[in-house]
């Protein structure tokens, strides 16, 4: 009796864990490139309630994109790597921002408004918010060890993949994956 009760308890989690895997397994199949770094999580994962702003120290909160495919970039002025990838993240936002999808940048830790402005004045940015996380509260309840790093959550607010380092997210691998999350029917 007991190794049938193994047996089951194996077979559920086998099961189980093959439901939440298959649930992303053809959007990782879209990976390519610098795209590859992204990793799905097995399951969707609580994110945090604390609040960032924007310019006009207006609070927000994750939960306040539920229902849609949000893409959290968090950056700094000061990091090259970040500020390479912008005008990337500035052109997904332009092709897919809407009801179902949102690019949220959030300058995370020191960075001066008018250094952010300045910088997507130069860039050409015109898609992406200025929202700001300067005492890094959201970036450390959220794991951001280091920048870039991106999070993708999901329409109930969970992360379900995370991409450290830049990337080049205007291209056609990013494109197909943003539109497989969007509508995973077509």
């Amino acid at each position: 009796m007991r190794y049938l009760r193994l047996a089951l308890l194996y077979t559920a989690l086998i099961l189980g864990a093959n439901t939440a895997w298959a649930d992303f397994s053809d959007v990782e199949s879209l990976r390519e490139g610098t795209l590859r770094k992204l990793i799905f999580s097995a399951e969707p994962s609580a994110t945090t309630d604390a609040a960032f702003m924007d310019e006009d120290g207006n609070e927000f909160r994750f939960s306040d994109y539920e229902g849609k495919i949000v893409l959290v970039n968090f950056w700094a002025t000061w990091c090259a790597p970040c500020r390479k990838e912008m005008p990337a993240l500035d052109a997904l936002s332009a092709e897919f921002g809407g009801d179902d999808f949102e690019v949220v940048t959030i300058a995370t830790g020191r960075n001066t408004l008018s250094g952010i402005k300045g910088f997507f004045m130069d860039q050409g940015i015109e898609n992406l918010p200025i929202l700001l996380d300067p005492k890094s509260k959201v970036a450390r309840d959220m794991a951001v060890l280091g920048l870039p790093v991106t999070v993708i959550l999901d329409r109930n607010g969970a992360e379900i993949a995370r991409l450290r380092g830049d990337a080049e997210w205007f291209s056609d691998s990013a494109q197909n994956i943003v539109k497989a999350l969007i509508d995973p029917a077509s």
